[in-house]
Protein backbone atom coordinates (compact mmCIF):
# COMPACT_ATOMS: atom_id res chain seq x y z
CA UNK A 1 0.00 0.00 0.00
CA UNK A 2 1.27 3.44 -0.95
CA UNK A 3 -0.45 6.66 0.02
CA UNK A 4 0.44 10.31 -0.09
CA UNK A 5 0.38 13.67 -1.81
CA UNK A 6 1.50 12.92 -5.37
CA UNK A 7 0.27 16.18 -6.98
CA UNK A 8 -1.13 14.06 -9.79
CA UNK A 9 -4.62 14.48 -11.22
CA UNK A 10 -5.74 11.19 -12.75
CA UNK A 11 -9.25 12.28 -13.65
CA UNK A 12 -12.25 10.15 -14.52
CA UNK A 13 -11.32 8.84 -17.97
CA UNK A 14 -9.45 5.56 -17.58
CA UNK A 15 -8.90 4.75 -21.26
CA UNK A 16 -5.84 2.50 -21.41
CA UNK A 17 -5.68 2.26 -17.61
CA UNK A 18 -8.73 0.10 -16.92
CA UNK A 19 -6.66 -2.38 -14.90
CA UNK A 20 -5.36 0.21 -12.42
CA UNK A 21 -8.10 2.82 -12.08
CA UNK A 22 -11.84 3.28 -12.20
CA UNK A 23 -14.00 5.94 -13.86
CA UNK A 24 -14.86 7.76 -10.64
CA UNK A 25 -11.96 10.17 -10.30
CA UNK A 26 -12.33 13.94 -10.12
CA UNK A 27 -11.60 16.28 -13.05
CA UNK A 28 -9.25 15.42 -15.89
CA UNK A 29 -5.76 13.93 -16.08
CA UNK A 30 -2.72 16.25 -16.11
CA UNK A 31 0.93 15.53 -17.04
CA UNK A 32 1.79 14.38 -13.51
CA UNK A 33 -1.30 12.18 -13.59
CA UNK A 34 -0.09 10.55 -16.80
CA UNK A 35 3.32 9.76 -15.25
CA UNK A 36 1.62 8.62 -12.05
CA UNK A 37 -0.72 6.24 -13.91
CA UNK A 38 2.13 4.85 -16.04
CA UNK A 39 4.23 4.20 -12.94
CA UNK A 40 1.41 2.39 -11.13
CA UNK A 41 0.53 0.39 -14.25
CA UNK A 42 4.15 -0.82 -14.50
CA UNK A 43 4.16 -1.74 -10.80
CA UNK A 44 0.67 -3.30 -10.85
CA UNK A 45 -0.94 -1.02 -8.26
CA UNK A 46 -4.53 0.25 -8.27
CA UNK A 47 -5.46 3.90 -7.64
CA UNK A 48 -8.11 3.56 -4.92
CA UNK A 49 -9.75 6.98 -5.11
CA UNK A 50 -11.02 6.32 -8.63
CA UNK A 51 -12.86 3.10 -7.79
CA UNK A 52 -15.66 4.28 -5.49
CA UNK A 53 -18.74 6.39 -6.12
CA UNK A 54 -18.84 9.56 -3.99
CA UNK A 55 -19.92 13.14 -4.43
CA UNK A 56 -17.18 15.39 -5.79
CA UNK A 57 -17.13 17.03 -2.37
CA UNK A 58 -15.87 13.74 -0.90
CA UNK A 59 -13.25 13.19 -3.63
CA UNK A 60 -11.43 16.56 -3.60
CA UNK A 61 -8.27 16.24 -1.50
CA UNK A 62 -6.92 19.75 -2.19
CA UNK A 63 -8.56 23.16 -2.40
CA UNK A 64 -6.93 26.31 -3.79
CA UNK A 65 -6.34 29.36 -1.56
CA UNK A 66 -9.13 31.25 -3.40
CA UNK A 67 -11.49 28.33 -2.54
CA UNK A 68 -12.61 27.97 -6.17
CA UNK A 69 -10.46 25.13 -7.50
CA UNK A 70 -10.63 21.61 -6.07
CA UNK A 71 -8.53 18.66 -7.17
CA UNK A 72 -7.97 15.03 -6.30
CA UNK A 73 -4.17 14.93 -5.95
CA UNK A 74 -3.68 12.75 -2.84
CA UNK A 75 -4.06 9.04 -3.44
CA UNK A 76 -4.16 5.63 -1.79
CA UNK A 77 -2.79 2.86 -4.00
CA UNK A 78 -2.82 -0.87 -3.33
CA UNK A 79 -1.46 -3.87 -5.17
CA UNK A 80 -3.78 -5.40 -7.77
CA UNK A 81 -3.62 -8.52 -5.61
CA UNK A 82 -5.35 -6.63 -2.77
CA UNK A 83 -7.87 -4.71 -4.91
CA UNK A 84 -10.81 -6.65 -3.46
CA UNK A 85 -9.57 -5.92 0.06
CA UNK A 86 -9.98 -2.16 -0.45
CA UNK A 87 -13.59 -1.35 0.46
CA UNK A 88 -13.69 2.45 0.25
CA UNK A 89 -11.62 5.61 -0.14
CA UNK A 90 -13.09 8.99 0.82
CA UNK A 91 -12.17 12.49 1.92
CA UNK A 92 -13.09 13.99 5.28
CA UNK A 93 -13.29 17.77 5.23
CA UNK A 94 -12.93 20.12 8.15
CA UNK A 95 -9.93 18.63 9.95
CA UNK A 96 -8.30 21.10 12.32
CA UNK A 97 -5.04 21.43 10.39
CA UNK A 98 -3.25 24.37 8.81
CA UNK A 99 -3.27 22.87 5.34
CA UNK A 100 -5.22 23.25 2.14
CA UNK A 101 -5.42 19.44 1.93
CA UNK A 102 -8.28 17.38 3.31
CA UNK A 103 -7.87 14.09 5.16
CA UNK A 104 -7.97 11.03 2.93
CA UNK A 105 -9.35 7.82 4.44
CA UNK A 106 -9.32 4.28 3.19
CA UNK A 107 -11.12 1.18 4.45
CA UNK A 108 -9.10 -1.98 3.96
CA UNK A 109 -9.85 -5.48 5.16
CA UNK A 110 -7.12 -8.09 4.94
CA UNK A 111 -8.02 -11.75 4.87
CA UNK A 112 -5.18 -13.68 6.47
CA UNK A 113 -4.79 -17.42 6.32
CA UNK A 114 -4.08 -19.48 9.41
CA UNK A 115 -0.88 -21.53 9.54
CA UNK A 116 -1.37 -25.18 8.76
CA UNK A 117 -0.34 -27.69 11.41
CA UNK A 118 1.84 -29.51 8.86
CA UNK A 119 4.12 -26.53 8.40
CA UNK A 120 4.49 -26.23 12.18
CA UNK A 121 5.48 -29.90 12.46
CA UNK A 122 8.02 -29.54 9.66
CA UNK A 123 9.61 -26.52 11.31
CA UNK A 124 9.80 -28.41 14.64
CA UNK A 125 11.59 -31.31 12.91
CA UNK A 126 14.04 -28.91 11.28
CA UNK A 127 14.78 -27.29 14.65
CA UNK A 128 15.41 -30.73 16.20
CA UNK A 129 17.84 -31.59 13.36
CA UNK A 130 19.74 -28.36 13.95
CA UNK A 131 20.06 -29.13 17.65
CA UNK A 132 21.48 -32.58 16.86
CA UNK A 133 23.99 -31.03 14.46
CA UNK A 134 25.00 -28.59 17.17
CA UNK A 135 25.75 -31.47 19.58
CA UNK A 136 27.84 -33.25 16.94
CA UNK A 137 29.87 -30.11 16.34
CA UNK A 138 30.53 -29.73 20.08
CA UNK A 139 31.71 -33.36 20.33
CA UNK A 140 34.05 -32.93 17.36
CA UNK A 141 35.38 -29.65 18.75
CA UNK A 142 36.08 -31.21 22.16
CA UNK A 143 37.94 -34.12 20.55
CA UNK A 144 40.31 -31.67 18.83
Amino acid sequence: MVMGDFNAKVGNINLGYEAIMGKRGLGSMNANGQLFADFWANNKLVIGGTLFLHKDLHKATWISPDLKTQNQIDHICVSCKFRRSLFDVWVKRGADATSNHHLLFGKLQLKLRALKEESLRLSAKAAARQLKCGRNIRRRWKSL
